[in-house]
């Protein structure tokens, strides 16, 4: 089999043998990029330049080189007409009133809820129209919301002059040896600094915390006040019809002022060096029958801790 080669390089196409068909398998690839072009490896060519780019070239062409504006635009390959439109934005005024009306009633509604509501009130806007004025509109950003406390009151810190009269509640934060993001609810009272309670899970939700409570006024006896931060789990509905159910005032203390919760913070500082920060627990087993240093016997038990015993 013969080929014929031509000045530039080329190839003819090659005679199939044995179906008499000529296929160009030589041809096939004429269009590919030339590597070996001016002995570089690779020969990419740049992102072609749009009608924006070209009028500014346009500009600086007859600005600096005093080229007539044909002459420009023929070396640039611009048409003239091209160089002289300007587009036409549409009046977006009522898609702003709509999306204002959507995003006052419905705060919580993202974007596709309200395009798809426009749609159903007959509004034929582009979704990329419509997305286009939501983001200029600045509706696309988290509504970061102040979460909205009842007025707390400074109340001074009182000693009680007896047993379950105060208790105090915290919550502490750890993480097992795997990385593992574990809770406490530390509950004491606060006549006797006796830790009542310490409860370790993954999660203690505010269904988790009245049980918890519900467990340890069977075997302590009710108080009549408990104290605690603002929590979501202590603030959450749930626990305040819990204490209206069992007539124990529920006193929160100031945001940002833990100092009105000193004796509970004072056993967390305890508690965080003698047990969280000296030892390296695997599980949630390993942590709940840990001993106390200083306690004798009394280990962390789930739910209950009865310090004092």
């Amino acid at each position: 089999m013969e080929e014929q080669v031509f000045g530039d390089g080329g190839f003819t196409a090659q005679a199939a043998s044995g179906n008499g068909k000529r296929v160009g398998a030589v041809q096939k690839d004429c269009c590919r990029a030339d590597f070996t072009h001016h002995s570089f490896k690779r020969c990419y060519r740049k992102k072609a330049l749009g009608p924006a780019e070209k009028r500014e070239l346009v500009g600086y062409a007859r600005e600096y080189f005093g080229m007539s504006l044909r002459q420009a635009c023929a070396i640039f390959c611009l048409s003239t007409s091209v160089f002289y439109y300007r587009a036409k934005r549409k009046d977006d005024t009522e898609v702003i009133e709509q999306l204002s009306k959507l995003a006052e009633l419905h705060r919580t509604w993202g974007f596709w809820m309200m395009y798809h509501r426009l749609r159903n009130l007959q509004y034929m806007w582009n979704h990329k129209r419509v997305y286009r004025i939501y983001t200029a509109m600045r509706l696309n950003l988290r509504n970061k919301r102040k979460k909205r406390l009842a007025a707390r009151v400074k109340a001074p810190l009182i000693c009680p002059i007896g047993p379950n009269i105060t208790w105090s509640l915290d919550f502490m934060h750890d993480t097992l040896a795997s990385g593992k993001t574990i809770r406490t609810l530390n509950v004491i009272d606060d006549f006797s600094r006796e830790a009542l309670s310490i409860t370790v899970d993954t999660s203690l939700p505010a269904q988790r915390v009245i049980r918890e409570l519900e467990k340890l006024l069977e075997w302590r006896g009710k108080p009549e006040k408990i104290r605690s931060d603002n929590g979501p789990e202590f603030i959450a509905e749930s626990v305040r019809s819990w204490c209206e159910q069992h007539s124990i005032q529920w006193e929160f203390i100031q945001p940002g002022k833990p100092t009105q919760n000193s004796l509970i913070e004072r056993f967390n500082r305890t508690f965080r060096q003698d047990v969280l920060d000296s030892y390296i627990f695997d599980s949630l087993p390993d942590i709940r029958n840990t001993q106390m240093p200083g306690h004798g016997c009394t280990k962390m038990k789930d739910p209950i801790l009865p310090w004092g015993s």
